[in-house]
C-alpha cells in the first residue's frame, strides 16, 4: 500500500508539529472545499504527533456522531497506521482505540457532538489533544467543553471543516481570530489534492450552484443570498406527460392558517415526477379548513394509485392522526432538517432526478419567490412563498436522502 504524493499543504497539515516555524503553535485549523485533502491528512498528523510526543495519554476524536467518525476518520486512517508502523486495539462498546507504537500507548476516545447535550459527553477528562472533524457542525458547547479538556502540557488541537456562513461562531472566533489563538490556519481547495483528476474536479463542480457552489468548491464562507435554487429552469425541470409510473409517495406540508400543499410523485426509470398537487390557502380563499376536509383533498389527489406512504412534517400532530385514523395509507415522518434539505434538492435539480410537471402552477411559483433572508445573518430562508417548497423538500430528504458524508482524498495503489 503506498499513498500518492501529497501536496505542499497536506504534507504541511501532516507535519506541522514539527516544523520550527509552527510547533509552538497551539492549534491548527483547515477548512475549504470538499475532497480538498483536510481529514486523512490532519488525522494521520495528529496521530503521528501524539504517538511521538506522548505515551499513556487520552486523546479525543470528535465528529458529528460516532458513526460518522468511523467512518470519516477511523476507517481511512486504520488502511494508513499499518504503513505508519502502528498497532492497535479498538473496543467498540466503549468507544476508544488503544494505538502502540514501538513501547508507546496511548487511548483515543471516539465522541459525537450532535446538539448541546453532547458537552455532558466529554466533561471531566483529561486530554493531551483533541482532532475535531467537521467542527462547524458540531454545537458550540461541545467544542468548548472539549478545548477545556486539553490541559496536558504540549496539548494541542486539531480542527477541520467545510465552510458555513460568515456569521458562524467558528469562523469568527477562530478563523478570523487564527494570530490571536496562537493557530495555524490552513485554507484548501482541490487543487490541493493531487488525488483528483481534472475531470473529477469538474464533476464535483457541477454538483453544487449558489451558495452550496461558493462553500463546497470555492471555500468560501460566504452568506446564502438572493432565491434558494438558482439552478432551476422550467425549460429544464418541467414536463407536460409524465411516463407511467411504477411506484407513487405523497409530500405534505400542512398548515390552518398558512397554505397547506401536499404533492403526489411518481418514480419512473430512476426519475421522480412531481405529477400532481393539492394546494390551500385559507387566507386566500378566506375559509380554514378541517383535518377532515385536508384528507379529502388528499384522497383526490391520490385518485385510484396505491402511494407506499405519505410523507408529512412531524409536527402536524393532528392531520398525521387523522391519516392513521382512516387505515387507508402509510404515513411517514419527514426529515425535515431545512439546510440539508435544501442542499439536497439542489443536488436533485442538477441531476435532474426530479421533475415537476407544468400543471403544478404553486410549486413552479414558489421556485421562483423562495429567497434567503439576507438580513438573518445566517442561513434561513424567508418564510413566505415555502409550502410547496418545504413538502417538495421533506420529499427529496426522505425518499431520495441525500447522503451527508464527507470525502476522502488518499489514493491506494493496491
Amino acid at each position: 500500500m503506498r499513498f500518492k504524493q501529497f501536496s505542499k499543504k497536506q504534507k504541511l497539515a501532516l507535519s506541522w508539529w514539527t516544523n520550527p516555524k509552527y510547533r509552538s503553535m497551539d492549534a491548527i485549523i483547515c477548512d475549504g472545499a470538499v475532497r480538498s485533502g483536510k481529514t486523512i491528512c490532519m488525522s494521520m498528523g495528529f496521530v503521528s504527533w501524539a504517538m511521538t510526543c506522548f505515551n499513556g495519554c487520552s486523546f479525543a476524536i470528535c465528529g458529528k456522531t460516532i458513526t460518522s467518525v468511523r467512518r470519516n476518520v477511523f476507517e481511512p486512517l486504520a488502511t494508513a497506521m499499518g504503513a505508519m508502523g502502528l498497532t492497535w486495539i479498538e473496543k467498540v462498546s466503549r468507544n476508544y482505540i488503544d494505538i502502540n507504537m514501538s513501547g508507546r500507548k496511548n487511548r483515543f476516545y471516539l465522541f459525537g457532538g450532535r446538539d448541546e447535550s453532547s458537552a455532558s459527553l466529554i466533561q471531566g477528562m483529561t486530554l493531551a489533544g483533541i482532532l475535531m472533524d467537521e467542527v462547524a457542525l458540531m454545537p458550540r458547547s461541545f467544542v468548548e467543553q472539549a478545548m477545556a479538556r486539553c490541559s496536558v502540557p504540549g496539548s494541542k488541537m486539531w480542527f477541520n471543516c467545510n465552510p458555513d456562513n460568515p456569521y458562524h461562531w467558528f469562523y469568527r472566533e477562530w478563523i478570523l481570530k487564527a494570530q490571536e489563538k496562537n493557530a495555524l490556519h490552513l485554507h484548501f481547495t482541490m487543487k490541493d489534492n493531487p488525488s483528483l483528476t481534472p475531470a473529477i474536479r469538474k464533476r464535483y463542480e457541477n454538483l453544487y450552484s449558489g451558495v452550496f457552489y461558493d462553500r463546497f468548491i470555492l471555500g468560501k464562507w460566504t452568506a446564502a443570498s438572493g432565491v434558494v435554487y438558482p439552478m432551476f429552469s422550467e425549460a429544464t425541470h418541467t414536463f407536460d406527460t409524465a411516463p407511467e409510473c411504477e411506484r407513487f409517495v405523497v409530500s405534505c406540508d400542512y398548515g390552518t392558517v398558512n397554505p397547506s400543499s401536499f404533492g403526489l410523485w411518481g418514480e419512473s426509470g430512476g426519475v421522480w415526477y412531481r405529477l400532481e398537487e393539492y394546494y390551500y390557502d385559507s387566507r386566500k380563499e378566506g375559509v380554514s379548513r378541517t383535518d377532515e376536509e385536508h384528507y379529502s383533498g388528499l384522497e383526490r389527489l391520490i385518485g385510484d394509485r396505491t402511494p407506499d406512504f405519505i410523507i408529512v412534517d412531524p409536527s402536524a400532530a393532528s392531520f398525521i392522526e387523522c391519516i392513521r385514523r382512516h387505515g387507508k395509507y402509510h404515513v411517514r415522518p419527514a426529515k425535515n432538517d431545512v439546510l440539508s434539505g435544501i442542499r439536497r434538492v439542489g443536488d436533485a435539480l442538477k441531476s435532474r432526478s426530479i421533475l415537476i410537471s407544468k400543471d403544478c402552477t404553486d410549486c413552479l411559483r414558489e421556485f421562483s419567490l423562495y429567497c434567503w433572508n439576507e438580513k438573518s445573518g445566517g442561513d434561513i430562508p424567508v418564510k413566505e412563498n415555502d409550502h410547496a417548497m418545504d413538502d417538495l423538500r421533506y420529499f427529496v430528504s426522505t425518499v431520495l436522502n441525500g447522503s451527508e458524508d464527507e470525502f476522502f482524498v488518499a489514493s491506494v495503489a493496491r
